[in-house]
């Protein structure tokens, strides 16, 4: 019942059972794809010539880029995409864009084309940071800026950042990446120590943000209670938890948007300790909803 897959994508010179695929013009399926993700082009540019020109098309890609994606490349040195066409921009910026020492990335969603990035703990402003009592550095896979700072033991907890970069309008999700435990291999196995984890269940950590035009969010958390992660039903020690912080809206890509963003527990009757602090995530939030497992409210 029905023609199989490789006969429609034959055209008349290629079969006598009439039109199929390949006869439909480039220019009509280019249409097509200005409808489709880019996985979605990709996979139908296999069927025929027709289909793999429109998947090459300027003007199909040109859709699915951002539209400041020049202010991405700007992070680059020209040679790298001087002579790139725009599906070879969107695979160049799918990829993570360093800038500011390498502290922050960016990059385009392979699925929608939109911005997102994240900012390593070495771009916020620590409070002891430089004082080994109380942080080190440890090196690890599990960051995507493969480091992370481990908060031994402090009294005055502390973490601010802020960044301005011309993010295209849209609704964005700003969450703190945390692990509570210390983490290591042994033996290749993946092993956690909580030698110096506590403090965390005594008060919550308060994280907040702002930006320049006058968005604001905060709540509060306690990262050490007893409950589990309702996505995942895992407990929130020795695995990785992005916190929520809130949205923010930005109207349009200029002026480029301003945003600040902290967390804090600065009561100073105990001490804490034994916690990770990876990156902060800066994501649209439709996609922050599709990637929600593991990603504690």
């Amino acid at each position: 019942m029905g023609a199989s897959l490789s006969n429609l994508t034959e055209g008349a010179n290629g079969s006598a059972m009439g039109p199929g695929l390949g006869d439909i013009p480039e220019s009509c399926v280019a249409c097509v794809f200005l409808y489709l993700t880019p996985p979605e082009i990709c996979n139908l540019a296999r069927l025929n010539r027709a289909f793999r020109g429109a998947a090459s098309s300027d003007s199909v890609w040109e859709k699915k880029l951002p539209p400041n994606y020049q202010d991405l490349l700007d992070l680059l040195p020209p040679e790298s995409y001087q002579n790139l066409s725009k599906k070879g921009i969107f695979a160049l910026l799918s990829r993570p864009v360093p800038f500011d020492d390498g502290n922050k990335v960016v990059w385009l969603d392979r699925m929608t084309g939109r911005v997102c990035m994240a900012i390593s703990a070495k771009g916020m402003l620590v409070t002891g940071i430089d004082d080994r009592r109380y942080w080190t550095w440890i090196p690890t896979e599990e960051s995507r800026f493969n480091v992370v700072a481990y908060l031994q033991q402090i009294w005055w907890f502390e973490v601010d950042g802020v960044v301005k970069f011309p993010f295209p309008a849209g609704v964005y999700t700003l969450s703190f990446r945390l692990h509570l435990g210390k983490f290591s291999k042994r033996l290749g196995r993946r092993v956690c120590s909580f030698e110096h984890t506590h403090g965390w269940a005594i008060k919550p950590v308060r994280f907040e943000l702002s930006t320049a035009d006058g968005h604001q969010a905060s709540c509060e958390c306690c990262l050490d209670d007893t409950e589990q992660d309702e996505v995942t039903g895992n407990h929130k020690r020795g695995c990785w938890i992005e916190y929520k912080v809130g949205e923010f809206i930005v109207a349009d890509s200029e002026p480029a948007t301003e945003v600040r963003f902290s967390m804090k527990q600065i009561d100073c009757t105990h001490s804490k300790g034994g916690l990770c602090v990876d990156s902060v995530f800066i994501i649209p939030s439709d996609i922050q909803e599709r990637k929600r497992r593991g990603v504690l409210k």
